[in-house]
């Protein structure tokens, strides 16, 4: 069904993930530090990573920051495991690109959704009509190649960043509920609060820049993405 990397430093923990993932269907490539998962992923462009937080030789962020500012490896959604709960810890993770946060210990059936959601996600995407470019105003979208642009300067976005400004945009001048973002663009609502919305949406602008008003909140509701550009910033 799809090709995960599962960069974890527990031998037990990893084969238990790989039986599981196997077992599904999946193919699996296993690392037990950093570098050889970064190495792995770059050689084998998995689909999906299960990525530790606790790692031996470079922490789970820093492998994740890796991901996300490589040019072949930058659209690879990552979960990250790891038995920091604090509400900081899992912000911290979405802010570096993170897709989604598992607190250990999990449930594996939970984890086996959560990577099904994703995994869904994505192929949605790709399974639209993506033949023409999108333009509205100051901003350029190119779903074929996952790619966007503000006033021609290339914006570099995670997959997740990408697919909720998609969201947004195909429904421009609809409010958007908190609620109905959780559903629609993570694809799963456990253990995922509205503040994982409004962090992504609030990173989402910052790269947005120009075009950071095209967004709008919606004090109380959620987002909406404006319905002409001229309509921005009013």
């Amino acid at each position: 069904m799809a090709r995960i990397l599962v960069i974890e430093d527990e031998s037990d923990l990893r084969q238990i993930l790989g039986y599981n993932l196997q077992a599904q269907g999946h193919e699996v490539l296993e690392a037990a530090s950093g570098e050889q998962g970064l190495k792995l992923a770059r050689e084998h462009r998995p689909e999906l990573v299960l990525l530790d937080i606790m790692l031996p030789d470079v922490s789970g962020t820093e492998v994740c920051k890796g991901l996300k500012e490589g040019g072949t490896t930058r659209h690879i959604p990552v979960i990250m495991l790891t038995a920091k709960g604090e509400e900081i810890d899992r912000v911290v993770g979405f802010e570096i690109g993170a897709d989604d946060y598992v607190v250990k210990p999990f449930s594996v059936r939970e984890l086996g959704l959560r990577i099904q959601a994703i995994l869904r996600r994505g192929r949605a995407v790709d399974s639209r009509d993506t033949s023409a470019l999108v333009e509205f105003g100051r901003l350029r979208i190119d779903r074929a190649a996952h790619k966007i642009w503000v006033d021609d300067v290339e914006i570099d976005l995670t997959a997740l960043e990408f697919k909720l400004l998609v969201t947004l945009h195909d429904r421009r001048n609809r409010v958007q509920t908190r609620a109905a973002l959780l559903d629609d663009v993570w694809g799963i609502q456990a253990d995922i609060t509205t503040r994982t919305v409004d962090t992504h949406v609030k990173r989402l602008r910052e790269k947005l820049e120009g075009a950071r008003d095209y967004v709008e909140t919606v004090r109380g509701v959620g987002y909406r993405f404006v319905a002409t550009p001229d309509e921005a910033g009013r």
